[in-house]
């Protein structure tokens, strides 16, 4: 499959975004997959931010967004959402999203068991 995040900009701290990932090609196996978002801030190692398991949508999130961030999908369109409420300036960061391909099975947050990373989108957000 390829990945495709948008939706990234310039925000006042309190506001909110949302950013899409666009799922395309071999989309026939996505009830096996997990979606995850990540970001990586200048000079910081790439982080996990959520994850959805696109069978059944359990949903997981890192401790600093969990209660602001939401990730969804649309089984129809084959898209995956990341609803930022309540942005603070520690939210910036390039956002990525990727694919766990045996997700259904696992739950899993590091890096490594993510793969196709779509190229990311910027989110600023200003004090």
């Amino acid at each position: 499959v390829q990945l495709q995040a948008s939706g990234g900009g310039l925000v006042q701290a309190g506001g909110s975004l949302r950013l899409s990932c666009e799922i395309s090609g071999r989309t026939e196996t996505l009830n096996r997959y997990s979606m995850g978002w990540f970001r990586q801030a200048p000079g910081k190692e790439r982080e996990f931010v959520a994850l959805i398991k696109w069978s059944g949508g359990t949903e997981h999130y890192a401790a600093s967004v969990k209660g602001r961030f939401t990730v969804s999908k649309d089984n129809t369109e084959n898209i995956v959402y990341l609803q930022m409420n309540s942005l603070k300036p520690e939210d910036t960061a390039v956002y990525y999203c990727a694919v766990d391909r045996t997700g259904y099975y696992r739950l899993m947050t590091i890096r490594s068991a993510f793969e196709n990373w779509g190229k990311g989108t910027q989110v600023t957000v200003s004090s």
